[in-house]
This record gives structure tokens, sequence and C-alpha cells, in this order.
């Protein structure tokens, strides 16, 4: 049994269209914009065609069922379809519509299953809009009360539940959600590993751990010119200390370490004036807990110490904290022998990006498959994986679904 690829392609490129960068391949639908409520659209519209049995819950989740008798707990399948302000068309989207693609190839063929199959794309997975990353999956499985979701306020002043209910998604399905047999994500590398080791499927291990924060440094606005540099209190400096500090911080404590400073932003932001405040993020990620932690200690030392030194004060504000999550060796297992009963080379290796699939670890059975990302590059309207990859994945996912659903 396979899936048909120039359907999931076609599918791939309507869903892109959707919020579409002009004279890209790229598209923005942050979470719960217009963009992203005509992308819902699009996809539930597909699941109504299949004759599926759709729920949405009260943080916006869609979750999609072959019709089935009883209570069965399904085998799930899904990601997201919100996406950053410059993304690509594949990421979270290849999860969703794969998923669809899959149920849609087994229902054609009649196959016999002991339980059912199940879509899912979940609200707010990049935390682009609306702070924490994965919020709809973290809802899902209970890690966050329904009713602190829907007070979030995004980077636009918006807030959750008013957005939700704006575009006609404040659904009533209970949560915390049910909880499925299994869950499998299919999702672009967004790394240059399988690429540079020239193999087509990653059996996922697990997903490192992300630390996020806010900081605010407050110094004194004064004249670029008039201003001699002993005198001045300029959080402009310490934000960049900071962020050198975080890239070094990393070269020393060596790989899989990463740390970013994303986001800088100056006020009054003037070419002639020292700034009177300097807010910025910091990102930093490890699959060892231990590590994570002396990366966070070690910065805040830093931190407090840069802004002492310039006469400045800090604020620090959480934005998300996850820690490092371990796949099911089972389900893992199926996608690596399923792999390789397709033919395909295949890989165990972590994940570096957060993923819907790190919630619902928590509460069942869970693993990932990953295809290659051209050049590493993704969250960029570039980003690209080969259709035979897609296609690829999208067997590989198929496959260990059907194990996963024939299984006593």
């Amino acid at each position: 049994m396979r899936i048909d690829g120039d359907r999931l392609l076609r599918r791939l490129a309507e869903l892109g269209a959707i919020g579409a960068i002009e004279g890209t391949e790229g598209c923005a639908r942050l979470a719960l914009t217009d963009e992203d409520r005509d992308g819902r659209d699009l996809v539930v519209t597909w699941m109504r065609e299949l004759g599926l049995d759709i729920e949405v819950d009260g943080i916006g989740n869609v979750i999609a069922t072959m019709p089935w008798p009883d209570d069965t707990p399904p085998v799930m399948c899904g990601s997201h379809i919100d996406t950053v302000r410059t993304g690509g068309r594949y990421d979270g989207n290849l999860g969703v519509l794969a998923g669809l693609e899959i149920i849609e190839t087994v229902l054609a063929e009649g196959a016999e299953l002991a339980r059912p199959l199940s879509v899912a794309f979940f609200t707010d997975e990049e935390g682009a809009r609306f702070p924490p990353d994965m919020l709809g999956s973290l809802v899902y499985v209970g890690g966050m009360p329904l009713e602190e979701a829907l007070t979030i306020e995004g980077i636009d002043g918006a807030i959750v539940g008013d957005e939700l209910d704006r575009i006609g998604y404040a659904g009533s399905a209970p949560l915390p959600g049910r909880v499925p047999h299994s869950f499998v994500e299919l999702h672009i590398e967004q790394g240059p590993v399988l690429e540079a080791d020239g193999v087509t499927i990653g059996a996922v291990t697990g997903v490192q751990g992300i630390s996020w924060q806010e900081v605010v440094v407050t110094g004194q606005s004064n004249h670029a010119g008039t201003t001699p540099i002993s005198h001045r209190r300029d959080p402009g400096l310490v934000a960049a200390r900071c962020t050198a500090f975080v890239r070094d911080l990393a070269d020393e404590l060596g790989h899989p370490q990463v740390a970013t400073v994303g986001r800088i932003e100056f006020h009054p932001n003037l070419v002639n004036v020292v700034p009177a405040s300097a807010t910025f993020t910091v990102d930093l990620r490890n699959t060892d807990e231990a590590v994570l932690q002396e990366s966070e200690r070690r910065f805040a030392e830093f931190l407090g110490a840069a802004a002492e030194a310039e006469g400045c004060t800090v604020e620090t504000r959480r934005l998300a904290r996850f820690e490092p999550v371990i796949f099911d060796d089972m389900v893992i297992d199926l996608v690596e022998s399923s792999a390789q009963d397709l033919g395909f080379s295949v890989q165990r290796m972590p994940s570096g990006a957060g993923h819907d699939a790190q919630m619902l670890a928590r509460v069942c059975p869970t693993a990932m498959v990953f295809t290659p990302s051209k050049d590493g590059i993704s969250h960029n309207p570039a980003e690209h994986t080969d259709p035979a990859d897609l296609e690829a994945g999208a067997n590989v996912m198929l496959r260990t679904m059907l194990a996963l659903a024939t299984e006593a």
C-alpha cells in the first residue's frame, strides 16, 4: 500500500498558496490570523470530503478520525499548519497533509484495522504570535489549563481566546483531549544532517530541551554626540555583549548546545540617541537537561554582571521551558524497520526543533519521521524537500501507522 504522491503535492501547493509570500514558494500564516483561518477552512474541507469525524476543541485544535463503531483510542498523526512570518510550505503542513493522505489511502484500500486512524493539526505550534510554542498540543495533553491559555497575549496585543472566537475556531470538544493509542509525526528535518549524510529517513529518538526568555534592559536615553562614553548607561551595549556571550557559551559547551538571540528591539530606536531600553530574546537548547540548566545559570550570571557594569537594570520573562523528551523505543523501532522494509536508508537522530510530538509523548507512545531539508534551510521561503523524499516519508509513516493500528 502506497500513498498518492501527486495528490500530496497538490494539497501542499494549495495550502501553501494561502498566505503566499510573493515571488517565493513560502507562506505566512501566523496562528489565529485570517490566513490561518483560511488554511484551517481548506484542510477541514478535505477532512469532511473524506467523511471523517471532526472535533474542534477549546484551544482550536482540530482532530479528524476515521468513522469507528466505538471509542477505541486511535493511532494519531499530525502536526500544525500555522507558520512563522517567513515560513516555507512544508514545515508542519507536511505532517498534517501526509496524515490526511494516509487516511484517504487506507479508506480506499479497505484495510482491516484493529483501531482507527486520526489526523490532527494543533494550534500555534510555532509560538511566533502567541508564546509558548506547541501551545495547542500542550493544552491538549493537560500541560496548561485552557483558561490560562485563552488569556495569553500575542506580540501584536491580540488575546488567544478573542482570536479563536473571531476566526470561528473556539470549539467545544473537551480538554485535555482523548489520549490516543499512539502518535507519529512526519516532519522535514529543518537541519542539514540527513542531506549531508545522504540518508532518506530520520528515525527521531527525541527532542532537545528548550529554554526561551525575554530580557528587558533599561538604561538612560541620551544624546549620542554629547554624552561621553564614561557617562553612558547603554542597554544596547548589554544586549550586544549578551548576544556574543551566548554564542561563545554554545561553542564552549559544544554540540548539541545551541544558543540564539533572535530578536532585539531598541527604544527609541534612533540613529543619534543612546537607547533607553533594549528588549531581546534568548533561545537555549540542549538534549541534556543538566547542561541546559548550566547554560541558563551561566547566562543569568553574565546578564546580571553586564547590566551592573553598565549601570542598567534588568527584567526577564520566561516565554517557554520544556525539558528534553525521549521518544518510545517501540515506535522508534517501527519507524526504522518500516523505512528499511521500503528500501530507504535510515538513521536514528534527535530533533533540534520543538514539535507537537514532544507534547503527545507525555501521554502515549510517540515517535517522529524526518525527511531531508535542502541545504538544511527552514523557517525561510527557500525551504525545500524533494518530492521523492516527501513521498518516502509519507510511506514510512503509513507503514508505521498500519503496524500500530493492526497490532493486538
